[in-house]
């Protein structure tokens, strides 16, 4: 066994002796190592792999890797893979590594940046799309009322305590870069069902579906407040109704706005809403600002496959009119893309006919998806 190994390190020599030598590197640069060999012993990763690179000449091919242009990512990208720092420069001290720099969340929904544009008519993701094959109430509303003439119920509606809920949204962009190139146009439509599925006394009945349709006005905006990120302001022209006959019609109409701050994986989306006014004695829910409030915070924070959100509204009144909601909700991994969704809310208006009952419900199902 000794032979053939004095046989290799003399071909090794010889081999080193007949490649040319090259010129001196310029100043700042490393020279061409003689042959890949010379890369094996080097421990760190990057610098093996550069090294490689410079014995092979990849380095100095046109269209290698580092000649090509980093190619233009198009679209809302997954909002919270974290981007790998750059490496260390061959042969030279290592960059201090910085914060992992998170994708826009807000940017991710609301294509608020050129690079994330989609253009228009598309169908894209707007408000969470759940099933909740239970959702347990604590204590039904059995007589919806309002203070409106005809829109109170007298005779109980024999509710079940357990059923159904599920929620669709989407928008689409009605155009595009308008008002200096930093809005945008959408149109958004939101249906939420509450279903009596178990209810074999009342021929399983869909209770309440409220429906949302609304026109957005979105902007970009770039500035730093309370060490938040400002990046999205828009007003809405938004109308909610649930489409029934009396005495359970309800409906109104809203102009919402909107001030959406972000920080890594937190988003905060402010929205102040005045509604507007309707004919007199014509209204169904006269008092529902009273109730379903004037405004709402909604506070999200994305972790690795894990989405906590905290909405809370309340009517900016003392008193009597001091009336609100909250709801927290959950989405958690179950199996691949398989998601659970745990939706907990107490307060008022959870749907319009339940505008001012005040009710504590639980729900557990499937996320199909989520806000970012």
């Amino acid at each position: 066994m000794i032979l053939p190994k004095a046989l290799r390190g003399l071909a090794l020599a010889l081999l080193f002796c007949f490649v040319p030598s090259s010129a001196p590197p310029a100043h700042g640069q490393e020279a061409a190592p003689s042959s890949a060999e010379a890369c094996v012993g080097i421990a760190a990763d990057a610098d093996r792999l550069a090294c490689y690179d410079r014995a092979l000449g990849r380095d100095r091919r046109p269209g290698s890797v580092a000649e090509a242009p980093a190619p233009e990512i198009v679209g809302p990208r997954p909002p919270l893979e974290l981007m790998a720092q750059p490496a260390p420069p061959a042969g030279g001290d290592a960059v201090e590594a910085g914060p992992p720099v998170v994708q826009s969340l807000l940017d991710s929904r609301w294509e608020l940046t050129r690079n994330a544009k989609l253009g228009t008519f598309g169908l894209r993701a707007y408000k969470p799309m759940y099933l909740l094959p239970a959702v347990y109430t604590e204590d039904p509303n059995q007589f919806p009322a309002s203070p409106a003439p005809g829109h109170s119920v007298a005779t109980s509606e024999q509710l079940d305590e357990v059923e159904a809920k599920f929620q669709i949204s989407f928008k689409t962009k009605l155009g595009q870069e308008i008002f200096g190139h930093r809005g945008d146009l959408w149109f958004g439509y939101t249906q939420s069902s509450r279903w009596q599925v178990y209810n074999s006394e009342l021929s399983r009945p869909f209770r309440e579906t409220n429906y949302e349709p609304e026109l957005l006005l979105v902007f970009h905006t770039r500035y730093r407040l309370l060490g938040l990120d400002g990046r999205l302001l828009g007003v809405s022209l938004n109308h909610q109704s649930n489409g029934k006959d009396l005495p359970y019609s309800r409906s109104w109409n809203r102009i919402i706005g909107m001030v959406g701050f972000e920080r890594q994986a937190w988003t905060l989306l402010v929205r102040p809403w005045w509604r507007l006014p309707e004919v007199a004695g014509e209204e169904d829910n006269p008092d529902i600002e009273d109730y379903v409030g004037r405004g709402d915070v909604l506070l999200v924070r994305r972790l690795r496959a894990h989405e906590i959100t905290l909405m809370a509204r309340h009517s900016l009144r003392g008193g009597e009119d001091s009336h609100g909601a909250v709801e927290l909700g959950w989405v958690f991994p179950i199996h691949r893309e398989l998601k659970g969704y745990l939706q907990v809310f107490h307060g008022y208006g959870e749907s319009l006919i339940d505008y001012n009952a005040s009710s504590t419900r639980i729900g557990l199902g499937i996320s199909l998806l989520e806000w970012y």
